[in-house]
């Protein structure tokens, strides 16, 4: 199968990726779909009742399957994954993979700025233990970068001027 005419973003939990999509869908009109919400929606509970009661393992058999029907079913979109989506089969046929970069300091004071921080916070069951959570930002990093067609870094950068960046780094591209 040829790759899809998505463009995917990848990175860390809490890095902005569904804002970043809201912004690309401003500039490109690609529909925008976030990964975890439809997990959500199919499960009908939220990503940290999943962790809590079925295990990471069955949430990511539920971001397996996904992937799947994303890559049979879905062309000429934006699609925003969680943070360890990278890790599904055929990711690069899915679309132009963006990297979306920040150190974890950065992505821990952007989520704790956000008005409802408390939420989102609790909302990522593996940002539960900071400690365990900058390591495993550590091993992702290059994992992801790896995975990608284009990395961007999102430090002190608003959503807007991410997307356009994304935009301009796939005008080459049959993405946009």
């Amino acid at each position: 199968m040829k790759k899809r005419n998505n463009i995917v973003l990848i990175g860390f939990m809490g890095v902005g990726k569904g804002t970043v999509a809201r912004a690309l869908y401003k500039l490109t009109g690609k529909f925008a779909i976030d990964c975890d919400d439809m997990i959500e929606s199919l499960a009908n509970m939220k990503i940290s009742e999943i962790f809590k009661t079925k295990g990471e393992d069955e949430f990511r058999k539920m971001e397996s399957d996904l992937a799947k029907f994303l890559l049979k079913n879905v062309n000429n979109a934006i699609i925003s994954t969680g943070g360890g989506f990278y890790k599904t089969k055929n990711l690069e046929k899915l679309g132009e993979i963006v990297y979306l970069k920040g150190d974890f300091d950065y992505i821990i004071n952007r989520i704790k700025a956000s008005p409802n921080a408390t939420k989102k916070i609790a909302k990522r069951p593996l940002l539960k233990n900071l400690e365990k959570a900058k390591e495993l930002h550590s091993q992702r990093d290059l994992l992801y970068a790896k995975k990608a067609d284009i990395t961007i870094n999102v430090e002190n950068k608003t959503p807007k001027q991410i997307a356009k960046e994304i935009v301009k780094n796939l005008k080459n591209t049959t993405s946009l």
